[in-house]
């Protein structure tokens, strides 16, 4: 009788480039492929442990001098929305939340267009063409949901979500918006509307990605209650954001090889820390 073992997943480090967060400062990447049958369970652990999905790519951040990235998440029982957040519900109530299947469509590229131009004209999404975006949306190998925006009246689209569905919680993977709108704050909307779309799936997260304090662009993800963030190998209640770091140090993140270890993979006993 043949025996065949489990092929342990494969990690690697990018090569150090530019951080879009933060000026001056040079980011590296720690990664593995998702891939085969236990795609799912990979990334159920390893988001678990401040890991991110792009595509077919598990990734996270793994600078030689700098651990100001967190990865953060809502605790959806601990989440009440704030005076401003309220506001900002009761502006939306003309759009209609749709959910389909990771398959994009001209319109959602069209209105990535236009987000793209008026938000991030520089960023590293600038050039991406239609192919790409498919891309970006439909290779998937785990339960991802396209969660769509309408205006009830016109049937504009105005905002899109590519979403992971996690054993634990529902992941934002990438969000997208109209420009049309800036009193909408359809950015924290579509936040506000997961967490409602987790407390209906009686799951109790929703990650948010990555916080990085100092970082004006990642800033508004702390005005989120119940927000929790991922440091030192485990998951804690977000304190003020005042309080986190952000100066670079030699032994701020251990080595590659010490980070790999102490990953926990499906099936396997917790890692220490």
């Amino acid at each position: 009788m043949r025996h065949t073992l489990p092929i342990a997943p494969q990690f690697y480090v990018t090569a150090p480039q530019p951080c879009p967060y933060l000026e001056g400062r040079m980011e590296r990447k720690l990664f593995t492929a998702l891939q085969g049958e236990g795609a799912e369970a990979l990334n159920d652990t390893l988001s678990k442990q401040g890991f991110r999905r792009s595509q077919n790519v598990l990734y996270r951040p793994s600078c030689s001098d700098c651990s100001a990235c967190l990865s953060a998440r809502i605790d959806v029982t601990a989440f009440a929305p704030s005076k401003s957040q309220r506001r900002t519900l009761r502006r939306n109530t003309g759009l209609v939340r749709r959910v389909t299947s990771p398959w994009a469509t001209e319109e959602q590229y069209a209105l990535f267009r236009r987000y793209l131009d008026s938000r991030h004209s520089d960023g590293g999404m600038a050039d991406m063409d239609v192919f790409e975006f498919a891309a970006m949306i439909e290779e998937t190998p785990v339960r991802s949901r396209v969660i769509e925006y309408s205006d009830r009246d016109t049937g504009d689209l105005v905002a899109v979500c590519l979403s992971d569905m996690l054993d634990d919680g529902v992941s934002m993977v990438y969000s997208f918006y109209t420009p049309d709108r800036p009193k909408a704050s359809l950015g924290t909307y579509v936040i506000l509307d997961h967490v409602e779309i987790a407390r209906e799936a009686g799951l109790p997260y929703v990650y948010l990605g990555y916080w990085v304090p100092g970082s004006p662009k990642m800033g508004y993800k702390a005005k989120f209650a119940g927000l929790e963030v991922h440091a030192q190998g485990a998951w804690q209640k977000m304190r003020d954001p005042q309080d986190y770091d952000t100066e670079l140090h030699p032994l701020s993140t251990d080595p590659i090889a010490e980070q790999v270890a102490n990953i926990s993979l499906p099936g396997a006993r917790p890692a220490k820390g």
